[in-house]
């Protein structure tokens, strides 16, 4: 029950906004079109790696549509400004967990991002350049359930940015430094296989490449889902246990400013 007020109250609280929202998503709309005109000004790509320029172009477009998703949420859930303002205090004396309770208000979050940014944008490019929609209920299926596992992992990385309020009272940078990170060990810009061997490496042992690159290529047919489910639940868990270890380390170290 709670579950589903904190997401409701989120959602809600987002659509007071529309109107403001649409530039946004007319700005990551745009942003996506110029991404996919720099690939058609460089042509079909030599030694793809099975890649051609259509699937370079689908797969760009594709990215831009899971940004709202699985990367674009509340920097660090919010917590820099609880502890600025002394909110913290009075959240972690709720009766519920702190990082489920912050978790279930972002999924509202994402909801309306879904609705209101990523399904517009999916639609202009289904429509403007022939974004394929996929026939099968099982690759519907497999990309949800890849989408979801990176919006996950995306909430908990943001909660340990979060958190690291309570020692620096400045986490913003971090999210910067996820987000730089992400644009090219996720598989953003450029498929993961184009990467030097090293940093496709690097890539390869994090969690970036479950967030862009596998739903992107699920949908696109390109990749097994199978492959991708196992690891996919590893890092969520792993990042479970991290946040539920961080939230016992915030309880100890409690220092508010302000309010």
């Amino acid at each position: 029950m709670l579950f589903a007020i904190l997401i409701k109250k989120a959602y809600e609280r987002n659509l007071q906004y529309r109107a403001s929202h649409i530039i946004n998503t007319v700005a990551s709309a745009a942003f996506g079109l110029i991404y996919v005109s720099i690939w058609k000004g460089v042509g079909q790509p030599a030694n793809g790696g099975g890649y051609t320029l259509d699937n370079v172009i689908h797969y760009v477009a594709f990215n831009q549509v899971c940004l709202w998703i699985t990367l674009f949420i509340t920097n660090g859930l919010g917590i820099e400004r609880s502890v600025r303002t002394g909110q913290i205090s009075l959240d972690l004396m709720r009766p519920v967990h702190l990082f489920y309770h912050l978790m279930c208000r972002e999924w509202g979050q994402i909801g309306y991002q879904l609705l209101y940014k990523s399904l517009p944008i999916y639609l202009l490019y289904v429509l403007a350049l022939d974004l394929p929609v996929p026939t099968s209920a099982a690759t519907w299926l497999w990309t949800v359930f890849a989408l979801t596992m990176a919006a996950y992992m995306n909430i908990c990385i943001n909660y340990l940015i979060g958190v690291t309020a309570l020692w620096t009272t400045e986490s913003n940078w971090l999210f910067w430094v996820h987000y730089s990170l992400s644009t090219v060990l996720s598989g953003f810009l450029i498929p993961i296989d184009w990467l030097p061997a090293w940093l496709r490496s690097i890539s390869q042992l994090s969690f970036y490449p479950y967030m862009q690159y596998f739903p992107s290529k699920i949908y696109l047919g390109l990749a097994q889902a199978s492959s991708v489910v196992t690891g996919a639940l590893l890092w969520c868990l792993i990042l479970t246990l991290l946040c539920l270890g961080a939230t016992s380390l915030v309880r100890r170290k409690l220092e508010v400013q302000g309010g």
